[in-house]
């Protein structure tokens, strides 16, 4: 049978109520005692009631993930970090998918608000006012976007793109296209103020293609664009547009990268499967889960405390998919 509290408190030598305020509240009990109760349940394998302990701290012990796209391998990457740090703290996660449509986002954050602790938001189209007034009900991080103050976990989308274009430009390229995400995505924003700044300080022409879907079909649709512009090179808005693009010309016998390079971001495990392979920006998007959830316990545990904003940086990844401009 499965040990209870009262049989961790026997062998632990102290009182049931001792034994709730050392595994819910562990900050109101001696240090010595909390550890005797700690060693007595992991001994007896006991598992703490969530339910019960919710009703001593007023937690539910669950805490919400809202993203736009679990069909793009980006996101299954960032859920793997959030689960995993959640897992270590003991706490459970929800997550909910918004599948592009921004429209439906604010209710779907609302309706996950009312049954979690927190929210970590990845890559919210919302509006920065909508989302404030959600980090003024709900405690909030966000990844992937900045808002104002908000707690924030953010790439630092500027310097991937300077490393797209350095790369570019050192082996030629002086006509680059830029194929971006969805028009309210802040990322996408984000790279296409990277590139253009990237661009001049090299003395590159950048030609913006428009705003695609962030999918296989969305480079598909902007191939036949990119190869109007002249272009010797084009950067797609992220991995899965990237290879959407690369069947495209192979469709229409335009060799990668003999007659034009294709660089993607991201960096998705279908990157480099690819053919050719992909050379891409590779995003730490475990990493970046893992540090919202911790910044979201932190908020959690001292609501006081004042609001984090952590950029991780990108990395290059060189593969077949880039070379010399043709001659």
């Amino acid at each position: 049978m499965a040990a209870t509290l009262r049989d961790v408190a026997r062998l632990a030598g102290v009182s049931t109520s001792t034994v709730s305020r050392a595994l819910s509240l562990p900050d109101l009990v001696n240090p010595a005692t909390r550890a005797r109760v700690r060693s007595a349940a992991d001994s007896l394998g006991y598992e703490p009631n969530k339910a019960a302990r919710g009703l001593i701290t007023g937690r539910t012990g669950n805490l919400g993930l809202v993203l736009p796209d679990l069909g793009n391998p980006f996101f299954p990457s960032v859920v793997k970090g959030v689960q995993a740090r959640a897992r270590a703290a003991d706490v459970a996660v929800f997550v909910a998918d918004t599948d592009e449509d921004v429209a439906a986002e604010m209710g779907l954050i609302r309706a996950l608000a009312q049954q979690v602790d927190g929210l970590v938001l990845c890559s919210p189209r919302a509006e920065g006012d909508d989302l404030k007034a959600i980090a003024a009900d709900t405690t909030v991080v966000l990844l992937n976007r900045l808002v104002d103050d908000l707690p924030a976990v953010v790439f630092d989308h500027e310097d991937g793109m300077r490393q797209a274009v350095a790369h570019l430009a050192a082996l030629g390229h002086r006509r680059i296209a830029w194929v971006g995400g969805p028009a309210a995505s802040w990322s996408s924003d984000q790279r296409g103020q990277g590139l253009s700044q990237a661009s001049a300080d090299h003395g590159v022409e950048l030609i913006e293609v428009g705003h695609f879907p962030p999918h296989y079909d969305g480079g598909m649709a902007a191939a036949d664009q990119v190869v109007a512009t002249g272009a010797t090179a084009v950067i797609a808005y992220n991995d899965l547009v990237a290879i959407g693009l690369l069947a495209r010309l192979h469709a229409r016998g335009i060799a990668v990268p003999e007659r034009i390079s294709v660089v993607g971001i991201d960096d998705i495990a279908m990157a480099a499967m690819a053919r050719p392979a992909l050379t891409t920006i590779r995003l730490p998007k475990e990493q970046a889960g893992r540090l919202a959830v911790e910044l979201l316990l932190t908020l959690l545990d001292s609501p006081a405390t004042t609001p984090e904003r952590r950029t991780l940086q990108g990395d290059l990844m060189v593969r077949a998919s880039t070379a010399e401009p043709p001659r």
